[in-house]
């Protein structure tokens, strides 16, 4: 049988699929500021970056749902391997972009271009996600889309740091728009080098001409339709989070920081990520209950010292970061070390439990100022770390035949990315940045609710 075979390559080649895109969506955060001064943006102009990006996860999988209503699933048709080639050929072509938009100084040339780039993404989340969960037994599926999903974080957490030094260099005195050139033409590289990569290395197998039929079978599972809203606001959430972490740091209340320095707080905001998903992970290994629980309470807290020790290193170079100002942050991990031994690996349970924990550290952070607030909008990381591969997880249970086009439909909720940022740009230009974070707090009350609803759905 296909699920006793050893997985392990190409699980580890696929990860470097979510690394890339980890890395480059979180770069975005870097070029919101960069382009709002350059471009004199106000902070709704400058969410049209996400707007653009994550607006084109949707035109994506809308074309896919489409191609997959009328022909035929295009990846039971294609196959996995060819799915990802095609997605890193368009990525290739959007980050190459960046650099004819830089010469021109366009604005909407480089939206276009990051339109172009996440297309790419897209086909790579549409292949890639269901892949890992089809490598190996279901039921530990969303263990290796956590470990997957850490990877990716990893890359989320560095990015900002390489992103500050060559991206912000010159934000002082106005920033460079030519800054962006050689850090997107290098990812044009890396793509390029992948192509070849996954091009000669095998990978299982999963196509099924079977599978291929026409008609939009998927949504008639109500454990689906309600997913795609719920990764519509967990995104949504995620992202507007991230998108105004640089700006919210900077604020006279908070911290008070230039850009540059600011980076670092956005990388420890998706380092977060990275600490909830690894722990989230450890369920994937053959452990007793004993050495699980252990090694629970050990990996969150082991994995923030490897990324203090990052940051003591970027700390080192322009003093920007107080070490020692970081260690409040523990009691935060030590809370969500809990509320995972609380969610005993169930999807539905956790992912209910770590959106109440979200809307209550949102309400903290508003209505607190200074290291209170700053840590407590930092530590929604430790909590969205689990929520994409438990919602994706929960989903796409049961669609069998359907689950690629499932898969696009769940991709192209990838939208609340383009759209929540927007709105709470609206509502930072009228009210302030630090009040327009009560729009996050209306995605978390939704994923409470799915989580609710879709426990009862599956367990008829």
């Amino acid at each position: 049988m296909e699920q006793k075979k050893n997985y392990s390559l190409p699980f580890a080649f696929l990860t470097m699929l979510f690394f890339m895109w980890g890395f480059i969506t979180c770069l975005n955060d870097i070029l919101i500021p960069h382009f709002k001064s350059i471009f004199v943006l106000s902070y709704f102009q400058s969410m049209l970056i996400q707007f653009a990006f994550f607006g084109a996860y949707f035109i994506g999988s809308l074309i896919y749902f489409i191609i997959s209503s009328i022909s035929g699933d295009p990846i039971n048709k294609i196959g996995y391997k060819n799915g990802i080639l095609l997605g890193l050929l368009i990525s290739a072509c959007g980050t190459f972009l960046f650099y004819p938009a830089a010469q021109m100084e366009s604005f909407l040339f480089f939206l276009a271009a990051l339109f172009i780039l996440a297309l790419g993404f897209t086909l790579l989340q549409i292949t890639a996600n269901p892949y890992i969960i089809l490598l190996g037994n279901p039921e530990t599926g969303s263990h290796r889309l956590n470990l997957a999903g850490a990877i990716n974080s990893f890359g989320t957490t560095i990015a900002p740091i390489i992103g500050g030094v060559f991206i912000l260099s010159n934000s002082a005195s106005g920033g460079d728009i030519n800054t962006v050139k050689i850090p997107y033409l290098v990812l044009t590289g890396i793509f390029l080098i992948l192509i070849v990569v996954f091009k000669l290395i095998t990978l299982p197998k999963f196509t099924n001409n079977e599978n291929i039929e026409k008609g939009v079978g998927a949504l008639k599972y109500p454990q689906l339709t309600l997913g795609i809203l719920a990764i519509f606001f967990y995104v949504g959430a995620e992202v507007t989070v991230g998108s105004f972490m640089t700006s919210f740091v900077g604020l006279k209340e908070i911290k008070g920081i230039p850009p540059e320095a600011a980076t670092i707080y956005v990388a420890l905001y998706w380092g977060s990520l990275m600490i909830g998903r690894f722990t989230g992970s450890v369920s994937l290994f053959n452990l007793n209950n004993t050495v699980k629980k252990i090694v629970t309470a050990i990996v969150p807290v082991a994995t923030f010292f490897f990324i203090l020790l990052i940051f003591k290193i970027k700390a080192a170079e322009n003093d920007l970061l107080d070490i020692k100002s970081m260690l409040i942050y523990l009691p935060f991990i030590a809370v969500s070390v809990i509320a995972f031994f609380i969610g005993q690996e169930k999807p539905a349970r956790t992912l209910f439990l770590f959106s109440l924990i979200c809307i209550l550290l949102l309400i903290l952070s508003l209505f607190t100022t200074g290291e209170i607030s700053l840590w407590s909008l930092i530590s929604l990381g430790l909590y969205n770390s689990i929520m994409w591969p438990s919602i994706f997880a929960l989903a796409i249970a049961g669609l069998g035949k359907h689950t690629s086009q499932g898969s696009s439909l769940l991709v192209m909720a990838i939208l609340g990315g383009a759209l929540i940022p927007p709105i709470q740009g609206i509502v930072a230009d009228s009210l302030g940045v630090h009040l327009s974070f009560i729009v996050p707090i209306f995605c978390y009350f939704y994923l409470a609710f799915y989580a609710w609803k879709v426990k009862h759905i599956l367990s008829h």
